[in-house]
């Protein structure tokens, strides 16, 4: 077992985290309306209640294929 490469994936893995972090930080500080968009469901009964970002995670889900893409693609040359 070669702790090394451990340990640098573990670093890789935080700064890539910490990346994520600083942009959805910088998104909120944009006043783009990620999680209050319309197709999000929120429900409030009683004392509790319940919220699924469904619009939210589609708009995502395509924006960061988009990006992947686009990534390998630059890469694959």
């Amino acid at each position: 077992m070669d702790f090394s490469n451990i340990g640098k994936w573990i670093i890789v893995a935080g700064l890539i985290v910490t990346l994520v972090g600083g942009v959805f930080w910088l998104i909120g500080k944009t006043g783009l309306p990620l999680g209050r968009l319309p197709g999000d469901i929120h429900i409030e009964r009683g004392g509790s209640s319940f919220y699924f970002p469904l619009a939210t995670s589609i708009v995502l889900s395509l924006f960061l294929t988009l990006v992947i893409n686009i990534i390998l693609r630059l890469f694959k040359r």
